[in-house]
């Protein structure tokens, strides 16, 4: 079985919201919601994700630009927003979607995603990493973590 279909398979039935598989290996896969698991991911296995295959439920920008980062070699997610599919056609990188929207919505779906939101203001991944992980650090110690 090929790495994204193993990635994809998992994702669904183990109910996971990211699975990052390498030569047959599940690497890296969480339930954790949002951009957490894909910078978890980066943090702990950044050489490794090089040329790895991923199904993520939810793609942003900021994901996107991660993804990019650490040279992924494929991608299937079910919703993606356009600023993500400008960030993937850039690339080598295969991807797919079940759906795309304009942007990712935030959790109660009033508003922009947070994360996307940071996104917008650079296309520096380090910059983006860096607000990335305050923006995680005020939300740890606010107790929402």
């Amino acid at each position: 079985m090929k790495d994204i279909e193993l990635a994809k398979n998992l994702l669904n039935n183990e109910k996971k919201a990211i699975v990052i598989v390498k030569d047959g290996e599940v690497i890296f896969s969480s339930k954790d919601k949002g951009i957490k698991p894909v910078c978890a991911a980066l943090d702990e296995f950044k050489d490794e994700l090089q040329g790895s295959s991923v199904a993520d439920k939810v793609i942003g920008k900021a994901a996107a630009m991660i993804y990019k980062h650490a040279d992924i070699k494929e991608l299937s997610t079910k919703l993606i927003s356009e600023r993500a599919v400008d960030v993937l056609k850039d690339t080598s990188i295969v991807y797919d979607y079940e759906k795309l929207v304009p942007y990712i919505k935030n959790r109660d779906q009033s508003g922009l995603c947070p994360i996307e939101t940071l996104s917008l203001q650079t296309d520096n991944i380090d910059e983006l990493l860096l607000k990335i992980s305050n923006f995680l650090e005020k939300e740890r110690t606010r107790g929402f973590e």
